[in-house]
C-alpha cells in the first residue's frame, strides 16, 4: 500500500447505503488492488445496518455523506489520492486484472475515461440479454451506466466538475460531460453485478422502468421527479 499523502494509481470510491449483505464481498475482491498500491474508499450515505464497521477492515477511507449516490460519490472523489477515480457498486464483483486494464486502456488509446462491460451474477437467458444489450447500446452510444464502472482520470473529472448534484441520472450526465471531451474506453472485461433488484420487482417490469426513467431524463423531466418512480430512492 502506498504511504499516506503519496498519489496512488487508483482510487476506488464505493457509495453505499445498508449494503451489508453484498459489500464484504466486493471489498474482499478489491484487496489484491489494495495490496499492489491502489486506494478503497466507501462512502456510507446514513447506513442503518453494519455496513460501516464490516467495511472498515478492507477501506483505506470509510467516509459519511448526506444520502445519494452523486453526493457520496462526490465526497470519496474529493478525499481520493488516485490519479485515476474508478467508482464502483457497492454490489459488484471485479476481475483480477481490472486495475490493470484501466491503465493500460487509458494509456494505449489516448482517451481518459471509460468503462467496463457488465454480466449479472445470475445466469438467467434474459439477464444476459439484457446486459449484452447494456454493453452494445454503451458502446454505440459512447454513455456508461454506474454498474459499469466509470473510471476517470482526475484531470477531466475535475475540469467537468465531477457529478452533478442530483438525485438520479447521475451516471448519465457524467458521461455526457465527459463525451464532450472524447469517448470512453470500452473495456471488454467483464464486471459482475447482483441481480437481485431485477429478481426483486421483476425482470420486464425493471426494463420498462429504466428505459422509461431515461426516456424521461433525454426529455427535460427533472431527476428529482424521476426519482419518485425509483424503487431504491423510495426505500
Amino acid at each position: 500500500m502506498a504511504a499516506a499523502g503519496d498519489p496512488v494509481p487508483i482510487t476506488i470510491v464505493i457509495p453505499a447505503l445498508n449494503e451489508a449483505g453484498t459489500l464484504h464481498a466486493t471489498l474482499a475482491a478489491l484487496q489484491p488492488l489494495r495490496r499492489s498500491g491502489h486506494e478503497v474508499i466507501v462512502v456510507d450515505g446514513g447506513s442503518h445496518d453494519d455496513s460501516v464497521n464490516d467495511s472498515k477492515p478492507y477501506a483505506d477511507k470509510v467516509l459519511h455523506s448526506r444520502t445519494g449516490r452523486a453526493q457520496q460519490m462526490q465526497t470519496g472523489a474529493a478525499a481520493a489520492r488516485g490519479r485515476i477515480l474508478w467508482f464502483l457498486h457497492a454490489d459488484t464483483l471485479v476481475p483480477e486484472n481490472a486495475a490493470t486494464a484501466i491503465i493500460d486502456a487509458l494509456r494505449d488509446s489516448g482517451r481518459a475515461w471509460g468503462r467496463f462491460d457488465i454480466r449479472f451474477a445470475d445466469t438467467g437467458i434474459l439477464l444476459g440479454l439484457v446486459a449484452g444489450l447494456a454493453n452494445l447500446r454503451s458502446r454505440l452510444s459512447g454513455i456508461a451506466t454506474g454498474d459499469q464502472g466509470i473510471f476517470v482520470t482526475r484531470e477531466l473529472f475535475e475540469r467537468v466538475n465531477g457529478f452533478p448534484p442530483i438525485a438520479l441520472m447521475e451516471d448519465i450526465a457524467l458521461s455526457r460531460a465527459l463525451k464532450a471531451g472524447g469517448r470512453p474506453a470500452c473495456l471488454h472485461q467483464q464486471l459482475t453485478t447482483s441481480a437481485r433488484r431485477w429478481q426483486k420487482h421483476g425482470v420486464i417490469r425493471t426494463i420498462v422502468l429504466m428505459w422509461s426513467l431515461r426516456f424521461g431524463y433525454f426529455l427535460g423531466v427533472s431527476p428529482d421527479t424521476l426519482a419518485r418512480y425509483y424503487p431504491a430512492h423510495r426505500t
